[in-house]
C-alpha cells in the first residue's frame, strides 16, 4: 500500500496529537515527539512510533497502517516492536524502557466486525502467552460520523472508506478540509489522502469520480494545478470512459499510482534538501521506489543527511 501508507504517514508527522487524540482515550497526553534513534540502520521505519507522556508518565504509541488485516501483520508488528524496544534501550542505557503499545489501523477487509485486538503468540503450546498483543482500529469499518467525532481532519480522510459514506457526506467533509487545513500545502496532501483513500473503495461505494469534483470546485483549479492530483484526476476520467476494459483500468491505476508516489517523494526531498529534485534525481527517485519499494525510498528521503542522500540517488541500484 505504498502511496496510502507515504500519504497518511506525511499527515500523521503534520498531524501527531490529533492522531493519539483518537488513539489514546486516556489523559491527560503530551506528544514529545515521533521516535528517532541508532537503529534506524537495522529498521528504518521508526517514524511510526509516537514518544507520549500519559496522566505524568512515559509511554510509546506506535501505529501501523495496513491496507488489510492479513496474517503477516502480527508476524510485522511483533518484529518492528524488536526492534523498537531495542532503540529506545539503546537511547537511554540503565533507564527502564517506558511501556509500549502498538494499534493496527485497517483500511479495508472483510465485512464482518474485526476483532479489537490481535496477537501473535510464541510460546510453545500449552504454555502461559508469550509474544504480543496489539489493538486494531479497523477504520473502514466505521461511519462518516464516528470519524468525524474524532474532531480532526487527519480523520477525515478516511471517509471514503467509511461503511456509509455517501456523496453528500464526503460533499460535507471536503467542505471540513477546506475549512480546517492550516496552510494551502497541507490541504493539497488531506486531499491527495483523501482521494487515494476512495481508490481502495472497500465498501464497493464508487465515489471517485464524484469526489474528484467535489475537491475541484471547492478549490477551484488547485488540484489540476498539482500535478500528481492532476495526474489522478485524469487517470479518473480515463477510467470512467473505459469502464468496460477492465486490464487497462488496472494499468492505469497502477501508473497514477505510481506518479503520486513520485510526486509526494518528491516534495519530501525538497523538504530535505531545500531544492527540488533535478531530473536525473527524479528519475532515480522514480526508479528507487520501484525496485526497493516506496516505503524504503522515504526512509532514505527522512533518515539520510543531504549530501549522504544525493550520493545515495547517485549510486547504482541495488535491490534488497
Amino acid at each position: 500500500m505504498g502511496d496510502a501508507d507515504i500519504a497518511l504517514r506525511h499527515l500523521a508527522r503534520r498531524r501527531p496529537e490529533d492522531l493519539v487524540r483518537a488513539l489514546v482515550p486516556e489523559g491527560p497526553i503530551e506528544v514529545l515527539g515521533w521516535l528517532d534513534s541508532q537503529v534506524t540502520n537495522i529498521e528504518r521505519r521508526l517514524d511510526k512510533a509516537l514518544r507520549l507522556r500519559v496522566g505524568g508518565e512515559l509511554r510509546v504509541l506506535h501505529v501501523e497502517f495496513c491496507f488489510a488485516l492479513r496474517g503477516d501483520v502480527p508476524d510485522r508488528i511483533f518484529e518492528y516492536l524488536g526492534f523498537l524496544f531495542a532503540a529506545v534501550r539503546l537511547e537511554a542505557p540503565g533507564e527502564p524502557v517506558p511501556p509500549i503499545e502498538s494499534v493496527a489501523v485497517v483500511l479495508s477487509g472483510r465485512r464482518r466486525r474485526l476483532p479489537k485486538a490481535g496477537k501473535r503468540r510464541i510460546a510453545w503450546p500449552g504454555r502461559p502467552f508469550s509474544g504480543v498483543r496489539f489493538r486494531v482500529d479497523a477504520v473502514y469499518q466505521r461511519t462518516v460520523a464516528e470519524l468525524r467525532a474524532r474532531g480532526s481532519v487527519l480523520w477525515l480522510v478516511f471517509a471514503p472508506l467509511a461503511r456509509n459514506a455517501t456523496a453528500a457526506a464526503l460533499r460535507e467533509v471536503v467542505a471540513e478540509i477546506h475549512a480546517g487545513a492550516k496552510t494551502a500545502e497541507e490541504r493539497a496532501e488531506l486531499y491527495t489522502a483523501l482521494l487515494v483513500m476512495a481508490t481502495i473503495d472497500p465498501w464497493r461505494h464508487n465515489l471517485l469520480k464524484e469526489l474528484i469534483m467535489m475537491v475541484e470546485d471547492e478549490e477551484e483549479g488547485l488540484l489540476r494545478r498539482t500535478p500528481i492530483i492532476g495526474e489522478m484526476i485524469i487517470e479518473a476520467e480515463r477510467r470512467g470512459e473505459q469502464r468496460g476494459e477492465q486490464r487497462g483500468v488496472e494499468r492505469g491505476e497502477e501508473r497514477g499510482e505510481e506518479k503520486a508516489i513520485a510526486e509526494l517523494l518528491g516534495r519530501l526531498f525538497a523538504r530535505r534538501i531545500g531544492r527540488r529534485p533535478t531530473a536525473e534525481e527524479e528519475r532515480s527517485i522514480v526508479e528507487r521506489a520501484r525496485a526497493i519499494g516506496p516505503g524504503e525510498v522515504e526512509d532514505a528521503l527522512l533518515d539520510l543527511e543531504a549530501e549522504a542522500l544525493v550520493r545515495w540517488l547517485a549510486e547504482p541500484i541495488r535491490p534488497s
